[in-house]
């Protein structure tokens, strides 16, 4: 079955209370079906409220970008399959990757390994050590992604349709710094319109200020799908 729109946006709850999220959870009602909960939100009581929306058919993106030895990784990724949770991320290292697929194996959680953060351009990748510009570094952890048996990949759009090439047509790409056009850049450095993300090759799109931070949620969500499923 090809997936929606629907299927596609995620809509990022990066908002400091549970009464906050729960209020843009029911406005955005059956429009929406996936949320993505991290660090803020999940700190606030996030974890028990990403178990109730499971519950309530919700489909949701834990974004807990995990990275520890490999028996943590591999515990909280046993229980994090307990709660239901459709999308986890960590860190795309590949000892940690292969400790994280083992724990998953036989569920339905799409593992997704975080390559560079959006908020990162090559100055900051140089200043955390690293040899690679941020472009040769996301592929290089998408090939290691790959071979470690990841669901999918984290990335910014503008990596989008390198990372497709490495990984193929059926492990997903996450894309957040998503921008409708005309919208606040915010404190991403690479961002893409919905439209372009998908044509570039991400599969699933992460938006939340232009959203959750709209005078309209609502009414800016469905912008965002009606430009997805055009694009699609």
């Amino acid at each position: 079955m090809t997936a929606t729109a629907r299927d596609r946006l995620i809509v990022g709850l990066d908002i400091p209370t549970i009464g906050e999220a729960e209020t843009i959870v029911k406005t955005l009602g059956d429009d929406v079906l996936f949320y993505k909960i991290g660090y803020q939100l999940a700190f606030a009581g996030g974890l028990e409220f990403a178990r109730e929306l499971a519950r309530d058919g919700k489909k949701i993106f834990l974004d807990m970008k995990l990275l520890d030895i490999d028996n943590t990784v591999a515990k909280g990724v046993e229980n994090i399959v307990k709660m239901g949770m459709s999308m986890l991320t960590l860190h795309a290292y590949p000892k940690a990757m292969r400790a994280a697929v083992e724990a998953a194996r036989g569920s339905d959680l799409c593992l997704l390994g975080v390559t560079v953060l959006t908020s990162m351009d090559e100055q900051d990748v140089i200043d955390a050590g690293y040899e690679y510009d941020p472009h040769t570094l996301v592929l290089r952890r998408a090939e290691q992604a790959r071979a470690a048996g990841m669901g999918g990949i984290v990335c910014s759009a503008e990596e989008s349709a390198a990372v497709r090439k490495i990984v193929g047509p059926d492990m997903a790409i996450v894309t957040p710094g998503i921008r409708p056009a005309g919208s606040d850049r915010g404190d991403q450095k690479r961002v893409m319109t919905p439209a372009d993300a998908l044509a570039a090759g991400s599969s699933h799109l992460v938006v939340a200020r232009p959203i959750v931070k709209a005078a309209d949620p609502r009414a800016a969500a469905l912008a965002i799908l009606d430009e997805m499923s055009s694009a699609l």
